[in-house]
């Protein structure tokens, strides 16, 4: 259980990492032509893994207005700084103790996003889709405006 957690602790560090040194004025940003803000990616990300703690691994103590998914696009509103590390860090709670509760990472989950998966392979798919926005994330941060 221990190499779980250790590994989507792991993965959240490419999102993590990158929220010390944001200033306000950072999540308005955005690269060329692209629809999302850093401060959209930001609030995506961490609701997808509060989905995924919910949905997929059965943490039915989540609760989560997914505002990003509803809107389906950047709306230009996720631009307080606090409130978005505060979902962030909600997000890394609520995913460890959902991947802690787990006990038979090799059953099957539907969704229908993505069909039949393992738990196990649920997880990598979390842990690539924070790694993949988180990487955007760094791009927007380094080149947007």
């Amino acid at each position: 259980m221990t190499a779980f957690i250790d590994l989507g602790k792991e993965g959240r560090t490419r999102l993590t990492n990158q929220l010390a040194n944001l200033k306000d004025e950072d999540l308005s940003k955005k690269l060329g032509a692209s629809p999302n803000s850093a401060g959209f990616l930001i609030r995506h990300m961490a609701e997808v893994e509060l989905l995924f703690a919910k949905n997929v691994f059965g943490n039915t103590d989540v609760r989560v207005d997914a505002q990003t998914l509803k809107a389906g696009k950047d709306t230009g509103e996720w631009t307080d700084l606090e409130s978005l590390k505060s979902i962030v860090e909600k997000a890394g709670v609520q995913l460890e103790k959902a991947i802690n509760s787990q006990e038979d990472w090799d059953s099957i989950i539907e969704t229908k996003e993505f069909g039949k998966k393992t738990k196990a392979e649920g997880l990598g798919r979390i842990t690539t889709h924070t790694a993949y926005h988180a990487g955007q994330l760094a791009r927007v941060l380094k080149y947007g405006k």
